[in-house]
């Protein structure tokens, strides 16, 4: 495909600055280089720098679709900071914490207070240059503000324009710690509208559509990491067209607490993280990109690194509906990193050689990966709220006595159910006013011990669904000091003492609801006097909310895995701390292991708890009698098929190993490849093993019967 792109495109058919489909792409801030040639179809191309132009046409000269990536928190931004631009130094604009000391990125580098002159800098110095290079899809990561900045001269002008009344600050309660968050959402929110509003009619004067896109972390990782970022609103903004789901080991891997203990759940969070990207977009029809990372800023072991990128990874393809992809960020970073050649050992080397194998076999499943209408396997329909609030609660030190440790008001929804198998999803209540929201949504777990409602709207679309046959169990005390802090349900003639009050009202329930079970319409409001922390910081604790949770939903299948097929592809992981069963899973059929870099053939494969498996299921094959390669660390162009004979180009990264297995209709007479290689017959599969080294040029194989 990435070859035809660029054959169209030399004869001015597909023309720089058309947007054109993307499935797979990555990020750099290099120039091609045969040594990070990863094969994808696009690649953003990181930064303005004064190489700009030479790094865009070494990538588009390799066939590669160009876009653009830069931070719009951070960044290599100095000439506005020291005074080149405008003639000034903006030393207030940087956020600061309450010493007073600068929050920075990196050397040079501070996170950013985005101030209206600061957004004019932005656009004319790396929007504008990037559209007339003729990109058309810009892609402006991690819009940030730290939950422990807001001591800048620059904020507090922004508190008072925003609030109409004097800078507080937020150490000293709670209501400052909401109101100075809430205020860090809006200014990055405006920053986003701003640039994509800009972008958008700089390229129509210029004659292209331009597409907008956020590449961002999670709200449950931003929340975890004290980070205040607009997240799901962006995805009904007129000019944002889309995210990238940051999801790695390193956001993944924070510890949170069940059954009463505190530890790292890689998985598990992953699985919740990518479900969190995938609800903020499904019912808007924006567009979602799913990235992973082979290895994390954290400077561990490989070993290390290949565990948890397994991990990751299964969990990002148990959303069936979501098939685009950021193969890897920073591939010179991956690819000629030195980290430890194990945990005990301080000697440090580049990625071994079957690490980059296996990672490679992973990524190129990631261009035929289809959309599945498939589920994965347990019972479906329970949901857990969640709002970009959730981040406006979060301060490095208690305060006024409110603690929340790692997020527990949230994995106490989460964790009780999801490692016995139940695979929750995530409602936004920012998205409640879609119907596509509800659908499949049958109990929705909520609380507001941890978040509030910024729009009371909300409330509507949430007791009409009710009315309409929906249940809600309600987990929370609501006496947490962030129920008094100055909003709209104790504001303007309304005088409620907590956000839940305004929504038992709106259902016909009494506003200081007691415990039990409530009906309106043809549905049902469960309340549980509990803070959802008392469910996962407590062993045993989640007993209240699963007895609710069961009687509102029904019999629940409790078991200790996740299973999906996607077309041929087999995914699978097994829990560990789990109630129902430590059994390995046990999976009979004829697989292909993507997970091993020798790619061997099957009969069982077991699954042990706390691993997961990624199989190519040969006898899902479509059109076995069909020549093809089943799995590979390369992508193949110029297939052709004979009558006995099949032939492709292997095109990966220099300096790494490929792996092969090719179906066939029976055993080749004649294997040529275009260097040296080891090949294997597997006569039950009827399939090929191939072995040689790659490279980004292409390697030819023919092959004869």
């Amino acid at each position: 495909m990435k070859k035809l792109l660029f054959m169209l495109g030399m004869m001015g058919c597909i023309l720089p600055g058309q947007s054109q489909e993307v499935k797979t792409t990555f990020q750099t801030s290099r120039p091609w280089k045969r040594s990070i040639d990863v094969q994808a179809d696009a690649v953003m191309v990181y930064g303005t720098e004064s190489t700009l132009n030479e790094r865009v046409e070494s990538w588009r000269k390799k066939g590669y679709i160009t876009h653009f990536m830069t931070g719009i928190a951070w960044g290599g931004y100095k000439d506005y900071f020291y005074g080149k631009w405008d003639g000034k130094i903006h030393p207030d604009e940087v956020q600061m914490d309450m010493k007073n000391d600068s929050i920075m990125h990196g050397p040079m580098s501070p996170y950013i207070v985005p101030s209206m002159n600061y957004l004019k800098y932005f656009k004319e110095t790396q929007i504008k240059p990037v559209i007339d290079a003729g990109i058309s899809e810009i892609f402006l990561e991690e819009p940030e503000f730290w939950a422990y900045a807001g001591y800048s001269e620059a904020f507090k002008r922004e508190w008072e324009a925003y609030y109409g009344f004097p800078w507080r600050a937020q150490h000293l309660s709670a209501e400052n710690t909401y109101l100075s968050n809430k205020l860090k959402y809006h200014l990055y929110y405006r920053a986003l509208d701003e640039a994509f509003a800009y972008a958008k009619e700089y390229g129509k004067q210029k004659g292209m559509d331009v597409k907008c896109y956020v590449p961002t972390h999670s709200l449950i990782n931003y929340s975890m990491w004290h980070i205040v970022s607009p997240e799901a609103s962006l995805a009904s903004m007129k000019h944002c067209d889309g995210y990238i789901a940051q999801v790695w080991t390193g956001t993944s891997r924070v510890p949170n607490y069940f059954n009463g203990k505190r530890g790292e759940r890689v998985f598990e969070t992953a699985f919740l993280e990518y479900g969190c990207m995938e609800s903020m977009t499904r019912p808007t029809g924006r567009k979602m990109f799913f990235l992973t990372d082979p290895i994390e800023d954290r400077k561990v072991d490989w070993e290390d690194y290949k565990r948890n990128y397994q991990a990751t990874f299964t969990a990002q393809l148990l959303y069936p509906q979501i098939a685009d992809y950021e193969i890897m960020p920073w591939p010179n970073r991956i690819y000629e990193g030195l980290y430890r050649k194990s945990a005990n050992s301080e000697e440090k080397a580049t990625i071994p050689r079957f690490y980059s194998t296996q990672m490679q076999v992973m990524v190129n499943t990631l261009n035929p990966m289809p959309i599945s209408d498939n589920k994965v396997s347990g019972s479906q329909g329970i949901s857990v709220l969640m709002a970009n609030s959730l981040m406006f609660q979060r301060s490095l030190e208690p305060v006024e006595g409110y603690e929340d440790p790692q997020l527990s008001n949230f994995f106490g929804l989460t964790l009780p159910l999801l490692k016995r198998g139940v695979p929750v999803s995530i409602t936004h209540l920012e998205n409640v006013g879609y119907a596509d929201t509800w659908k499949d949504v049958k109990v929705l777990l909520m609380t507001y011990s941890n978040m509030k409602p910024l729009d009371p709207k909300a409330h509507e679309y949430l007791a009409e669904w009710v009315k309409q046959g929906g249940t809600i169990v309600y987990c929370g005390r609501d006496n947490d000091v962030y129920q008094n802090v100055l909003e709209w349900w104790n504001q303007n003639g309304n005088t409620y003492t907590a956000p839940s009050q305004h929504l038992f009202g709106m259902m016909d329930m009494p506003d200081m609801a007691e415990e039990g079970i409530y009906h309106y319409g043809k549905g049902k409001v469960y309340v549980v006097r509990q803070d959802p922390k008392e469910f996962a910081m407590n062993e045993g604790g989640d007993a209240a909310l699963l007895k609710q949770v069961e009687s509102a939903y029904g019999q629940l299948e409790y078991k200790n895995h996740f299973y999906l097929e996607r077309g041929p592809y087999v995914m699978a992981a097994v829990l560990d701390e789990n109630a129902v069963s430590n059994e390995p899973l046990e999976l009979k059929g004829h697989f292909i292991d993507l997970f091993d870099p020798k790619l061997p053939c099957m009969d069982v494969v077991k699954v042990n708890p706390g691993e997961q498996t990624f199989l190519f299921d040969i006898d899902a094959v479509k059109d076995a009698k069909r020549p093809q390669v089943l799995a590979a660390a390369s992508r193949q162009y110029d297939e052709v098929v004979g009558k006995k004979s099949y032939a492709l180009i292997a095109k990966s990264p220099a300096n790494t190993d490929n792996v092969m297995r090719i179906l066939l209709p029976k055993k080749p007479k004649d294997v040529k490849v275009s260097v040296a290689y080891q090949s294997e017959w597997d006569a039950e599969t009827r399939t090929l093993l191939l072995q040689f080294e790659n490279l980004p040029e292409g390697v030819k194989v023919e092959l004869k019967w």
